[in-house]
């Protein structure tokens, strides 16, 4: 009984901890958006803006390459070992990965600064319309970052270890807060960005910059404040752990994972930046959009999921494994393709809604808003092939993960190149938009094929019934939101062409969303009965 009792209130805790988690993102989607509208705003979406994008970038890159696969595969794994071996040596472990961490983070820092010129060379290639001066430039403000970026990664998975699951969820929000701040400095500094000369001494590139370059840091000082809060004190620890010998096999697999992702990005910076000026800026908005329903729905799902699957995975239990895999992919379909069918019918309107602000104009605003509804398209197949890949993972399976990722890298680099022998340099972001979404169609089909190759039968007809009955349902809902539009446009005359945007944006999120999950709910989508239970104690609490 007192088991039982400790479980339930374990649960009750966990689901408490879950809701504040999925609180805390959505803060960060809508502050961030927020950021790129107001960015748009003063910024425009043309040459500053591309420069801009690209340089900010880079400090990522740089760290995906360094610790962002690393700690799935090593740093996580081995702090919970450590951990479980007791409290002190837990901690020693952790101060000795943000030791030899901080180490690798600083060097690699500095040798990126040092490169610059040659990194913003390899983004951009000869033939980019983004200005390779400004964005070197900006590359040397923002690349210090890449500190920043590293170890706070670095302290989530330590605070994620020691049970503390809030701050990394709300650091972002400062992180967002700082960048909004910044614009607002940027707009109300004297001067201009000028790129003829570059000169790194502009008020508005500085402030631009080094404004960027303090979110990051907010938010890792943030987290290093709570961790300490926490009770942990940190003491330098050096020296080899050759527990990390055992690892290095996985943690090379996923390095090529992250060292193929960035191929793939290089691929499409270099054919973007051969479309119109903005071009960068404008893809990097749209599937920024385009990730917020994830964001905020699928990392949830995978979250839940992913203990679930793991325990399957270890146990060899393949049947409750594959129940799992099967149910995650259905309730992405159901949980996401209406909103993606949403910004599907309502991205031109989107973009002109949110972006024609300010710098930015009427035809660069609905080049976004297409672009978003190519972007959208990717976004179920997306979330499909992310629980696929964690499921090679919770198989201790890196080399598959791998060779899914090049083969969507290969289509999609492809695909890149044939829509820039073909398509006008206006629509070439939509066209790259749209390869980005193809290829994960393709990776979640390689993906589905696979697992069945390596555990059986994989409930693929259970799971395209699923996704057949919740994309009749989205088609249904996007028909009438566009045809009670229609009506309502005729009936209440034309409006201006924000006007409009805002209109069908009200508009198509009623109805679209409305009959795309009341259907499911008349015809009963098993999948939709866990949101709906959710749904019915929140309401049962007020």
């Amino acid at each position: 009984m007192v088991d039982q009792a400790d479980s339930r209130v374990h649960g009750t805790a966990l689901a408490r901890a879950s809701a504040a988690m999925a609180v805390a993102t959505t803060v960060s989607r809508v502050s961030g958006l927020l950021a790129k509208v107001l960015l748009v705003a003063v910024l425009g979406l043309g040459m500053v803006n591309d420069s801009y994008t690209v340089a900010n970038t880079l400090p990522t890159v740089v760290n995906e390459l360094l610790l962002g696969g690393v700690l799935t595969s090593i740093a996580v794994p081995l702090l919970v070992r450590a951990q479980q071996e007791g409290a002190r040596q837990g901690e020693v472990y952790a101060q000795w990965m943000i030791t030899m961490g901080g180490v690798l983070l600083v060097a690699a820092t500095t040798a990126a600064v040092a490169a610059a010129p040659l990194l913003t060379e390899l983004y951009l290639g000869p033939d980019t319309r983004a200005n390779a001066a400004l964005t070197t430039a900006f590359a040397y403000l923002l690349l210090p970052g890449i500190i920043c970026y590293g170890m706070s990664a670095l302290l989530q998975a330590i605070l994620n270890v020691r049970g503390v699951f809030g701050t990394p969820a709300w650091a972002p929000v400062f992180n967002n807060v700082v960048v909004i701040a910044t614009v607002v400095v940027y707009a109300m500094a004297p001067g201009e960005i000028t790129t003829h000369p570059v000169r790194m001494g502009e008020p508005k590139l500085l402030v631009l910059g080094i404004g960027t370059a303090l979110g990051i840091t907010a938010q890792m000082l943030i987290m290093a404040v709570s961790l300490r809060r926490s009770g942990f004190r940190y003491r330098w620890q050096w020296g080899w752990d050759r527990r990390l010998t055992e690892f290095g096999g996985l943690a090379g697999w996923v390095v090529l994972y992250t060292l193929v992702s960035q191929v793939g990005m290089v691929v499409i910076t270099r054919v973007t930046g051969q479309g119109t000026t903005g071009s960068v800026a404008t893809f990097n908005y749209a599937w920024l959009l385009s990730q917020v329903p994830y964001g905020v729905l699928g990392v949830s799902l995978l979250t839940a999921l992913m203990p679930r699957i793991s325990r399957a995975a270890a146990a060899k239990d393949t049947v409750e494994f594959v129940a799992d895999v099967s149910l995650g992919s259905r309730m992405s379909a159901v949980l996401l393709m209406p909103i993606s069918a949403l910004l599907a019918v309502a991205g031109g309107s989107i973009g002109v809604a949110f972006f024609s602000l300010g710098a930015s104009d009427l035809a660069a605003a609905d080049r976004l808003g297409w672009a978003l509804a190519a972007a959208a398209l990717g976004v179920v197949p997306f979330a499909i092939t992310m629980l696929q890949l964690r499921a090679f993972y919770a198989m201790k399976d890196a080399r598959t993960p791998t060779w899914i990722n090049v083969i969507m890298v290969l289509v999609r680099s492809v695909l890149c190149y044939v829509v820039l022998a073909v398509l006008d340099p206006r629509d070439l972001v939509i066209g790259v938009t749209a390869a980005m979404s193809v290829s994960f169609v393709v990776g979640a089909i390689a993906g589905q094929i696979w697992l069945h190759c390596r555990v059986g039968p994989v409930h693929t007809r259970r799971t395209l019934a699923g996704i057949a009955r919740t994309l009749a349902a989205t088609l249904l809902g996007s028909g009438c939101g566009i045809a009670v539009l229609a009506g309502l446009r005729s009936a209440f005359g034309p409006f201006g062409p924000v006007t409009d945007a805002w209109f069908s944006l009200v508009v198509h999120t009623v109805v679209v969303l409305a009959v795309s999950f009341g259907v499911l709910a008349l015809v009963r989508a098993p999948e939709l009965k866990p949101a709906v239970d959710r749904l019915a104690r929140i309401v049962r609490r007020r």
